[in-house]
């Protein structure tokens, strides 16, 4: 039976100020009328229902999936008391996703990026899914096909040994490798057997919980001892004991010690929207090629990127540069600058 876990735990630092603590991209607007977790979830409605689609978040945004997603059974959130990254986060998913569900598999999915050809996803979604019930051991991750030697994403490098299943086919993985230098990059544009790597993965709940009994032993023990505790109980051990659970990704925790890793390369017009470059790209643009979000007005402007969060903004006769608003900070700068702005935000006090 398959089910969705949407991670939706991240602080959005590159979008600041317009993305804050208290409400950061994932529950945003940054490229149409829903916010990126309510496409996110429209999206899977499409072939898994909502009673088994689940979110993971922080403590402190329960409200806001609650407000955002409102059709979502109250069970189906699951929270983290305090971050320790997606290894724990997943287990901690996986634990409570097999007591609803036995025998379940878990399509673990980003809450905020952005995918064009739905169906296309949703097949290869589908696809994978079949492929791990008939390989209950197996992990499978969805790799996307890149168009440009790009340095903002990891990399999948896989097999030329495949088999096919629906029409896609299915490749062995060798490595996943981190974010590259240009040079590098192109590199792999070049090489052919390197895809994007999106932080996707389908895999049985029986097997996540295997595995991280397995490589992270003394974190499948504390976790196991959350998830025996009785309902009463439950949130007083859940904040004592998740606090203990060394903070890990899936990447270093599980992924680079397992060997039953395939990939589905797939092309559906995927972005993980993780800067105000590809915001740009994806929106709207007026005759000017300015993107222009909320209350803006603009004269004889272009290639700017203006964003308002409530206030009226007005801008006359200036090109290529940003404007973000929200209720505390107004940020104005040279567009060439923007991918700068988590680093400036630690300067400001």
């Amino acid at each position: 039976m398959l089910c969705a876990l949407i991670m939706a735990g991240g602080k959005g630092t590159r979008f600041w100020p317009l993305s804050t603590e208290d409400k950061p991209k994932q529950f945003l607007n940054l490229t149409g009328e829903d916010t990126m977790i309510q496409m996110s979830v429209k999206r899977l409605e499409k072939l898994i229902p909502i009673e088994r689609i689940f979110i993971v978040t922080g403590n402190r945004y329960m409200d806001l999936v609650k407000e955002q997603i409102p059709d979502l059974p109250h069970r189906n959130i699951i929270a983290e008391p305090v971050g320790k990254n997606t290894a724990p986060c997943i287990a901690l998913s996986a634990f409570h996703i097999n007591k609803i569900y036995e025998d379940a598999t878990i399509a673990v999915l980003p809450s905020d990026h952005i995918i064009q050809n739905e169906d296309s996803f949703l097949k290869v979604l589908n696809t994978a899914d079949e492929f791990v019930n008939k390989n209950c051991d197996a992990i499978v991750t969805i790799g996307m096909k890149p168009d440009r030697p790009e340095t903002g994403y990891g990399y999948i490098n896989y097999s030329d040994m495949d088999s096919e299943m629906n029409g896609f086919e299915v490749r062995c993985v060798n490595k996943f490798v981190e974010k590259p230098d240009l040079d590098t990059a192109k590199e792999y544009l070049e090489d052919g057997n390197y895809l994007w790597n999106g932080g996707m993965f389908i895999w049985k709940a029986a097997n996540i919980l295997r595995l991280t009994r397995l490589h992270m032993k003394e974190t499948y023990k504390l976790l196991s001892e959350i998830a025996s505790t009785s309902k009463e109980d439950y949130h007083r051990v859940l904040e004592k004991k998740y606090r203990k659970i060394e903070g890990i990704s899936v990447d270093f925790g599980i992924m680079e010690k397992v060997k039953e890793i395939f990939v589905i390369p797939g092309n559906f017009g995927w972005d993980d929207v993780g800067s105000w470059e590809a915001v740009e790209r994806f929106s709207e643009k007026d005759c000017d090629n300015n993107v222009c979000m909320g209350d803006v007005q603009n004269f004889e402007c272009s290639n700017n990127i203006i964003i308002s969060n409530g206030k009226q903004i007005v801008i006359s006769g200036l090109d290529d540069i940003f404007v973000v608003e929200n209720d505390d900070t107004i940020f104005v700068g040279n567009k060439d600058e923007i991918e700068n702005i988590k680093e400036l935000k630690s300067k400001i006090s």
